[in-house]
């Protein structure tokens, strides 16, 4: 068994100082492959402002010369080590427990490798969080012991992908299409040319996912709805 991939509390980036955080919703950003904490953090002004965001740093570094970090290693195309995945949402999962207090409900968000990440917490651990977002992102193989209770639970989820997205193998694509819909209240779109990234109508897609979540816990501190100004920062990390 390999040992929980700890996270640095010290490498967080929150967009609200510990006294203004108290009872908000939660939402943490899971960066991909090869990329560090500052990348999603870009995405804070298409997201509600209701929410606190936490955007975290993967545990792990990627061998040379991949930059940033990574959740957890790849070894050719298709093949995770259960184990090292199991030791990274461990130690996300733990991370978590340390930091959410009396939160209301959390929710993950994470792109590519992040969005495996997240579908494999709530795989994990089914009651970790409420909603997930996964960005060009997918479902492992195999069964993981929380998937039955996930079913029962079906915590909405959205999954957005690009129809030129060259990044994530066509299998996985397949495999996660077919495995959602069984587990979870699945939304979601294929946004057309867009490649490994995001694009402006997917975080208005997003953010819409966003409020609705914040509607069903009936938050009372609703944004004012501002556009986003300017173009999306593009989340380029290798496939995890």
């Amino acid at each position: 068994m390999v040992a929980a991939a700890s996270l640095d509390p010290d490498a967080v980036l929150w967009s609200a100082p510990p006294h203004e955080r108290a009872g908000r919703p939660l939402l943490v950003l899971l960066h991909g492959y090869g990329s560090n904490e500052q990348d999603l953090f870009g995405l804070l002004p298409y997201l509600p402002d209701a929410f606190v965001v936490a955007s975290v740093r993967a545990p792990l570094s990627p061998p040379f010369p991949v930059p940033g970090h990574s959740w957890f290693p790849i070894d050719g195309p298709q093949r995770r080590d259960p184990d090292q995945v199991a030791a990274a949402v461990t130690g996300l999962l733990e991370w978590l427990d340390d930091v959410r207090g009396d939160a209301a409900p959390v929710g993950l968000l994470g792109f590519s490798q992040g969005g495996a990440m997240a579908l494999q917490a709530l795989r994990t651990r089914p009651d970790a969080a409420a909603f997930a977002v996964v960005l060009a992102g997918f479902a492992l193989p195999g069964a993981v012991d929380g998937d039955e209770e996930l079913a029962a639970a079906r915590p909405p989820v959205f999954w957005g992908r690009g129809s030129r997205d060259e990044v994530i193998a066509a299998d996985l694509v397949a495999h996660t299409a077919q495995w959602l819909p069984d587990h979870v209240d699945l939304s979601g779109r294929v946004y057309a040319d867009l490649a490994h990234s995001v694009s402006e109508d997917e975080l208005a897609d997003v953010r819409v996912f966003l409020e609705k979540r914040l509607a069903a816990i009936s938050w009372p501190r609703l944004l004012e709805r501002r556009a986003p100004r300017g173009r999306p920062p593009g989340p380029g990390s290798p496939a995890g």
